[in-house]
């Protein structure tokens, strides 16, 4: 089943060439942490262009529950009225994220160093996927956790009432875990530092020095070192959401492998440390330009134009790249299956844990479609078969993963025979947009019937 509801079968047929302009919604990724840290600032936060994804929903709902008020204004247009750092309430209902990862491993960070207690819970795959990596830093501020088996959810949290400041070492590149333990060094005395070996997306240190926060990056010999001084009265700002570089993927990566194509993507965030797709495609080849390239908000932003590119090549993808495109993996995955030659992507185990185990899910998908997929616990090599030579014609399983939903539409649209998801529905996590703006360039889409049970 999807996350909120009965499947949703859908299918993608081989379709014309794509054109026109793809508006894609709010960046997901700032959309969480613009909630969150306006829920712990003093005054009024105005957030424009937010996501209204469930998974950002679901975190506005997380942020009333511990005392903030959180107003839809309608089109993208919200405020939050903070109650500043440590000022969280005890909620007094389970917290359901729903689907997301990203959502509950902040909040779990920064309800963490106040003296309360709080139950998380979320769908069937995010009660799947493993919370240790957060909680095991958490514990190090003194918090404690209860969860099931193998640290997963549903999990109750109780904040340390005497939370002390810590040094601590991210073992994977990840920076929904790097962004739970400064969310946490927030409400801790002293100094929190943070040391990443690999840059993961900078969107909360960004956005805590935009706040008011005390905070320093330094790239040493030993790694990025973040630290971040505790206690801090945080300041309400004003935010302008960038679209979102992960959603944009889909139109990008789509017109570049159905011929004829040419599809302009406006005011798409492109933070180094998220946009590894697009130097990834340029580098097999694609027709991909940058247009209008500007600041806004703090975050660099461009136009994005994708045309159709048929001289796409296979390459290496650097294992340095991983963490600024871990999300685009699964879609990168489709567009390798039309270039030509393998796309070998190393260093990508962080890929096992997400929604679902990507890897596994796209291998499999690829090759009941007729592409060859070897595969091992952090790699995988897509053999590409050319522009006009990938079969498609089967229904592949989505996993309750919106990436994994929204890559094999893509692949569709493009292979010879159309592709089918069993369940579609977990798309509106994300990116509840993305039928009726892929329908308008052109794609054809189309929700199956269910028979009746």
């Amino acid at each position: 089943m999807s996350s909120h509801g009965a499947p949703i079968p859908m299918t993608s047929t081989p379709c014309g060439p794509l054109h026109g302009t793809a508006v894609v919604p709010g960046d997901k990724s700032i959309s969480h942490r613009a909630l969150i840290l306006g829920a712990l600032s003093i005054g009024e936060t105005r957030i424009r262009g937010l996501l209204e994804g469930q998974d950002v929903l679901d975190t506005a709902k997380a942020m009333r529950a511990f005392g903030a008020e959180v107003i839809d204004h309608g089109g993208g247009n919200w405020s939050v009225h903070g109650v500043g750092v440590g000022g969280f309430a005890e909620p007094g209902t389970v917290i359901d994220c729903g689907n997301s990862g990203t959502g509950v491993r902040l909040i779990m960070g920064a309800m963490a160093t106040s003296p309360i207690t709080a139950t998380f819970t979320g769908d069937a795959s995010l009660n799947g996927r493993p919370m240790a990596r957060v909680t095991d830093p958490l514990a190090l501020f003194g918090t404690q956790s209860y969860g099931r088996s193998g640290g997963r959810l549903p999990m109750t949290i109780i904040g340390a009432a005497d939370p002390v400041p810590v040094r601590y070492e991210v073992p994977v590149p990840s920076a929904q875990v790097k962004s739970a333990v400064l969310l946490a060094g927030l409400g801790a005395p002293g100094q929190t530092v943070v040391i990443e070996q690999e840059a993961t997306r900078d969107h909360t240190e960004r956005m805590l020095a935009g706040f008011g926060a005390q905070i320093s990056v330094e790239d040493t010999a030993a790694g990025r070192v973040i630290t971040l001084t505790g206690q801090p009265e945080l300041t309400a700002q004003e935010i302008d959401v960038p679209r979102d570089p992960s959603s944009a993927a889909f139109p990008v990566c789509a017109a570049l492998i159905v011929p004829g194509s040419d599809v302009l993507v406006p005011g798409i965030g492109l933070n180094p440390t998220r946009a590894g797709l697009f130097t990834t495609l340029r580098d097999m080849g694609a027709d991909l330009t940058y247009e209008n390239e500007r600041l806004e908000g703090g975050e660099p932003v461009a136009d994005l134009r994708a045309r159709y590119s048929p001289d796409m090549k296979g390459i290496e993808v650097p294992p340095a790249r991983a963490a600024s495109m871990i999300d685009e993996y699964p879609v990168l995955s489709v567009v390798a299956a039309f270039a030509r030659g393998q796309t070998v992507m190393r260093g990508v185990k962080e890929l096992r844990v997400k929604e679902s185990d990507r890897i596994d899910a796209m291998a499999t998908g690829l090759r009941a479609n007729g592409i060859a997929v070897d595969e091992g616990p952090d790699w995988w090599i897509v053999t590409g078969l050319g522009h006009g030579k990938v079969p498609g014609g089967a229904t592949c399983a989505s996993h309750l993963d919106h990436r994994i939903a929204m890559s094999f539409l893509i692949l569709g649209m493009a292979a010879n025979a159309p592709v089918a998801v069993d369940d579609g529905g977990p798309i509106a996590t994300s990116f509840p947009i993305f039928e009726p703006l892929m329908g308008g360039l052109g794609a054809q889409l189309q929700r199956l019937e269910v028979a009746p049970v």
